[in-house]
């Protein structure tokens, strides 16, 4: 089973990965990666540090030739503006004449790391808590996409809204994925589609709304979170277990979407929105379409008792808006015991469009986990062997007589 661990801080030398599980023969290329880590940066509303960095990964071991092998792989993102922060990071020295940062952002992990550690300098939980951290997620979680796209698995995503910019009426956006999703790269597709937006919104006019939204909170120091939209085309029936709660696979997705930085509520198809219907206008009837078996809708969100039902997986992810403000709230200095203002870190207004793209990296070990489970092997060509994605013929092809 794919595993990952990443280190590093936010300004120091370098972010580092290492991924173990890969099924040898797999296909992987630093250019592969960096596309990844290259959409990871964009979007409307980012911060100055995405002009500093320009994220590319060095992969170190675990790869010849292009192929992994089978053993762990191991990967470094340098940190550009570490150069910047040489005596305030320094693994050795001391940290006298060094700034202590004592003041805590609302909202941040600043306050509970201090307390939890029992650190006298926040900087110390800024440095780790800091979304840096996702670069090399995506890059450890890129791996796990690979392997998923050798098997016709693709995921995508795109924006529903960036704070009052919300897409009210669906039905344009649901024709065309519902298009694409009946092809196993469908959600590649819609991702492709969202990528042209600067805020990965599908529609015009809520993306228009979004940007204008963006520039307004800025000028007023203050920042936007939003909704979005993360689409699995391509999963055969039967991922994931309804046998025991750590193997439904509709938890494990919640938990990677809620481990991503601001993250604040995850839904499985309309979860929310479904919890105030009538059952008959919830659950997804069966039909016949040429002899497979079809649903007639998708509002479980392709998940059913924690197992794959064949439909497309959806999944929202809420952000919350990011902690440090330009113009910030009070808080506590915690060397004077006085009220006073926040501090200030340089940061985004608004990153909903990158979280996008975090959250279709971190569901791809998830997935990629429960298709080893069901059809794993040492090799890509062992499990090319094996891999049968299962019929939707209805109960005559199965023999039954009913």
């Amino acid at each position: 089973m794919i595993r990952y661990l990443t280190a590093g801080e936010s300004h120091g030398q370098a972010l580092v990965g290492i991924v173990e599980g890969v099924p040898a023969g797999l296909s992987i290329s630093p250019d592969y990666i960096n596309h990844q880590l290259r959409r990871r940066q964009e979007g409307y509303g980012r911060g100055g540090r995405m002009r500093i960095e320009a994220d590319a990964v060095e992969i170190l071991s675990g790869v010849r030739f292009g192929k992994s092998l089978g053993s762990p792989i191991s990967l470094l993102i340098r940190n550009k503006d570490s150069q910047n922060w040489t005596g305030k990071m320094s693994v050795g020295g001391s940290p006298v004449g060094v700034e202590k940062v004592t003041v805590p952002r609302p909202g941040h992990a600043d306050y509970v790391g201090m307390l939890k550690y029992g650190f006298e300098d926040i900087r110390n939980v800024i440095e780790r808590a800091s979304a840096r951290e996702t670069a090399m997620r995506v890059a450890c979680c890129t791996i796990a996409r690979a392997l998923l796209e050798e098997f016709g698995i693709f995921i995508g995503s795109h924006v529903l809204g960036i704070g009052p910019a919300l897409i009210t009426d669906r039905s344009s956006i649901d024709a065309s994925i519902g298009k694409y999703s009946r092809a196993a790269c469908g959600a590649y597709k819609v991702t492709e589609e969202a990528d042209k937006s600067e805020v990965r919104i599908l529609d015009r006019k809520t993306e228009a709304k979004a940007v204008a939204a963006i520039r307004k909170v800025k000028k007023l120091g203050d920042t936007l979170g939003g909704i979005f939209e993360v689409l699995v085309t391509g999963a055969p029936v039967g991922l994931g277990s309804y046998v025991h709660h750590e193997r439904k696979l509709d938890g494990q997705i919640a938990q990677s979407i809620m481990s991503i930085q601001a993250v604040k509520g995850v839904e499985i198809g309309y979860g929310f929105a479904n919890a105030g219907r009538y059952g008959s206008q919830v659950h997804d009837a069966f039909g016949m379409r040429a002899g497979e078996i079809v649903r007639q809708s998708n509002r479980a969100g392709g998940l059913e008792g924690g197992v794959t039902n064949g439909e497309t997986i959806v999944i929202h992810g809420a952000m919350k808006p990011i902690s440090t403000l330009a113009k910030p709230l009070k808080s506590i200095d915690f060397e004077t015991g006085k009220v006073v203002n926040a501090r200030y870190e340089r940061s985004d207004v608004c990153a909903v469009p990158a979280c996008s793209v975090i959250a279709e990296a971190v569901i791809a070990p998830v997935i990629a986990n429960s298709f080893l489970e069901k059809f794993g092997g040492d090799s890509v060509g062992e499990i090319k062997a094996r891999y049968r994605p299962g019929s939707r013929r209805g109960p005559e092809s199965r023999g039954s007589k009913s």
